[in-house]
């Protein structure tokens, strides 16, 4: 098994993520997904939309930017391109093309990816893991999966999607472990400012509490 540079294997798949010392958000009776921002109109997709297109499954393993990697998942959903496709890109509006995507989640967090990372082949928009329905702790009911980025671009608990026609500022712009915008695993773009092999062992250090508090969760357990 090979790994991206500075990762390594870890037991099961741990909960993990900047909101650890709050429950995950409870599941709404009716999810939908929001999507708004720099278009012509906005749109309200419901489980029973998604359901319209191709599901997809993919083999990916999960890297996060913190040096761990749970390995052999399969994940299940819809290629965000398709939904990109089928109820953003009609909304366009004429002047400048959409850049940036923002994923948010229902806890609050949110991602922001180039348009052209978020269309890559892999990217889905997923609601099981490994044959069954993703946990609250993964993400429940929908969340972003983007095997080539590190897993901070993969927003848990998807409920909204906003379109940019340039990149939005960031609000943790200056955080010692501001992820880099791209986030590509292969090139280890895990820092904004710094390169990815002199900010391994700093994420190490400043993320081992979390990480301590994310092993409650794996694949052997509650997913």
């Amino acid at each position: 098994m090979t790994l991206p540079p500075g990762q390594r294997a870890a037991e099961g798949f741990p909960r993990f993520g900047t909101h650890l010392h709050h429950p995950p958000p409870p599941v709404p009776a009716d999810p939908v997904i929001e999507i708004g921002g720099d278009l012509t109109g906005t749109v309200t997709l419901t489980p029973a939309d998604l359901a319209k297109l191709p599901r997809q499954e993919r083999g990916a393993d999960f890297h996060c930017v913190a040096g761990w990697s749970a390995t052999g998942l399969l994940w299940e959903g819809v290629t965000f391109a398709a939904v990109y496709r089928t109820w953003i890109e009609p909304l366009q509006t004429t002047g400048a093309p959409i850049s940036h995507l923002t994923f948010q989640g229902l806890d609050g967090y949110r991602s922001t990816v180039l348009l052209e990372d978020a269309l890559a082949d892999d990217v889905l928009i997923a609601d099981r893991l490994d044959g069954q329905p993703i946990d609250a702790d993964h993400g429940a009911p929908l969340r972003l999966v983007s095997p080539s980025q590190y897993g901070f671009v993969s927003t848990k608990h998807l409920c909204r999607i906003e379109c940019h026609t340039s990149r939005p500022p960031d609000p943790d712009r200056w955080s010692p472990i501001a992820g880099h915008h791209r986030a590509r695993v292969w090139k280890e773009e895990r820092h904004r400012h710094l390169p990815g092999r002199a900010v391994r062992p700093v994420y190490r250090l400043l993320i081992a509490p979390i990480r301590r508090l994310s092993a409650r969760g794996s694949r052997t357990g509650p997913r």
